[in-house]
């Protein structure tokens, strides 16, 4: 079973980034760190979610999970695929991008998706030497400390919820310096009080928005 909050440490060796929902455009992501010179000995690379699905390689994109330098919370596409799973109803997952899943062998799918979900926390904590910026894929409660708290009972909101973006709720996260998020797509990243939202429709536009974790951080002190 996947944890609700994973903990990561200050990265005294390199650079941290983030990226929006990579849905198997693992071309767009290898692009994207080539640019950025990501060296994956002292680099990490933090995800939003929504690994795979209406991209063209959604399984290389699963596979990043088992990288030392690659950490990715669930998205709703990583919980459609679980129930799926689960339930052995593959409709919905299908209706939503879970097609190439037809193209695998199915026993080899179902271990590999099992592996890389029990790597693949609903909420990560990444410790800055200036702020601790806390991931989610849609929208986290708004105190950090919930998580822990309220555990599964979350997990809807964390993987699916749209509440706070629709409204333009801008009232701030509690016990964490800023939330970076997914899951929505927009033209370009926005911020509404400590939460930033980054997910620019890669799959779609080509856009995959990528950028280091202390620039994320700089935003958070502002209430736009």
């Amino acid at each position: 079973m996947s944890t609700m909050l994973e903990r990561c440490a200050v990265n005294r060796a390199g650079t941290d980034y983030v990226v929006g929902d990579i849905h198997g455009c693992y071309g767009l992501l290898q692009a994207a760190l080539e640019r950025l010179d990501f060296d994956t000995a002292r680099d990490r690379l933090f995800c939003v979610g929504d690994l795979i699905d209406r991209g063209p390689d959604s399984r290389a994109c699963l596979e990043l999970t088992f990288e030392p330098w690659f950490h990715a919370v669930r998205g709703n596409h990583e919980e459609l695929a679980a129930q799926a799973l689960k339930s052995g109803d593959w409709a919905l997952w299908i209706e939503n991008g879970g097609g190439w899943a037809l193209n695998e062998r199915s026993g080899e799918l179902a271990d590999l998706l099992e592996a890389a979900l029990s790597c693949m926390p609903y909420a990560i904590e990444v410790a800055l030497d200036e702020a601790s910026v806390g991931i989610v894929h849609a929208e986290p409660p708004g105190d950090w400390l919930a998580i822990e708290r309220q555990g599964h009972a979350l997990k809807q909101q964390l993987t699916w919820a749209r509440r706070r973006i629709a409204s333009h709720h801008d009232a701030r996260i509690a016990n964490i310096d800023g939330v970076v998020v997914g899951h929505t797509i927009l033209a370009e990243p926005i911020n509404l009080g400590n939460v930033r939202y980054i997910d620019l429709g890669a799959f779609g536009t080509g856009n995959l928005h990528i950028e280091a974790l202390h620039e994320s951080a700089r935003h958070f002190s502002s209430k736009t």
